[in-house]
């Protein structure tokens, strides 16, 4: 492994650091995702369509 030196501690805890904070991001997207797909598909039960979906076929 490569010798960090005396700063190894801090090198380590901001990688550590960087990890944590990319992985909470990922929760987090997947997680509002979920909530926004389930809050259209309430909205598309309830006869409220998007615009974007053009006429009801």
């Amino acid at each position: 492994m490569i010798d960090l030196g005396p700063h190894a501690v801090f090198i380590v805890s901001a990688y550590a650091g960087v990890t944590l904070a990319v992985v909470a991001l990922i929760a987090w997207t997947l997680f509002d995702a979920r909530r926004t797909a389930s809050k259209m598909a309430a909205l598309e039960a309830r006869g409220i369509r998007r615009r974007s979906a053009g006429p009801a076929a």
